[in-house]
């Protein structure tokens, strides 16, 4: 299943939501979601699993289902979850953020959370079972007309609205050239989509560096930020390279991901992944 509008669109039009409208997702609309996942699921190649879970359907824990506040209204939660001998945060972010632009193709509205949910109330509704834990979830439905006072706060002070530009984030050959769209050429977009993307605590911990037809994607790490159970930040770089991989896509820009050794990067940056691009 597709999505029906330009994700390079869906990209630019998602945002995060933490006031929803009570009303419950149209059954058709819930179907196609579950199907979307299934299809996810089915395809995946990491320990892990998502679901969709409806309050009204599944009764008994969801009902109280929590966020400490963050959320109100949402009756639905779409739940990422992953094995305990599974490390690769990386593809489970791009999966996760893959079934994000798909309810936002479908209308709905969603919010990335990785520590603000009782997990202990998610459990039974994700029937768990040994060996699993849910380290990222979203509520996912209608958004409700005018947010709340505390969601506008939230957004404040996390500067939801702001993005690095180009030159702090994306570099040409080496980190003493940043990048320019001119430069970039067809990859502009891609990259743009990049910076666009959800991070966590909208940290934006992605770096690119472009070397002729490759783009090399390095983490740099929030210090103080760690990653005592999942990885929150390489689960954002997965983001970025789902943002990235779809958007040159839909673009008809031919490449694949592969691992590269000995590249020379900053010593408090990561090495993470490359783009081989085939189109000029």
């Amino acid at each position: 299943m597709k999505l029906q509008k330009s994700v390079i669109e869906t990209i630019k039009i998602r945002s995060s939501c933490r006031t929803f409208d009570s009303k419950y997702i149209d059954d058709d609309i819930f179907q196609k979601l579950k199907y979307y996942i299934d299809e996810i699921n089915n395809k995946s190649t990491i320990k892990a699993r998502f679901l969709v879970v409806n309050k009204q359907k599944t009764g008994g824990s969801s009902e109280k289902l929590g966020t400490y506040g963050v959320i109100s209204g949402a009756n639905s939660f779409i739940v990422g979850i992953i094995n305990n001998s599974e490390n690769d945060a990386l593809k489970f972010g791009y999966l996760f953020e893959k079934i994000i632009l798909f309810a936002t193709d479908l209308g709905l509205q969603t919010c990335w959370l990785g520590g603000t949910f009782k997990k202990e109330d998610f459990v039974q509704a994700a029937n768990l079972v040994e060996n699993e834990f849910i380290p990222i979830v979203s509520p996912v439905g209608i958004k409700k007309g005018k947010p709340r006072i505390f969601e506008s706060a939230m957004r404040a002070v996390i500067g939801a609205n702001n993005r690095k530009p180009w030159n702090e984030l994306f570099f040409d050959t080496d980190v003493l050239n940043p990048l320019n769209e001119n430069s970039a050429g067809s990859y502009a977009v891609p990259i743009e989509m990049v910076r666009l993307g959800p991070s966590a605590s909208n940290k934006q911990p992605w770096r690119i560096i472009k070397d002729k037809n490759s783009y090399h994607f390095y983490l740099c790490r929030t210090k103080g930020y760690g990653v005592m159970g999942y990885d929150m930040q390489k689960n954002d770089l997965g983001i970025a390279m789902c943002h990235f991989e779809l958007a040159a896509k839909e673009l008809g820009l031919d490449g694949k991901w592969q691992e590269l050794k000995n590249l020379n990067f900053p010593n408090d940056w990561e090495y993470i992944i490359t783009w081989e691009s085939f189109s000029n």
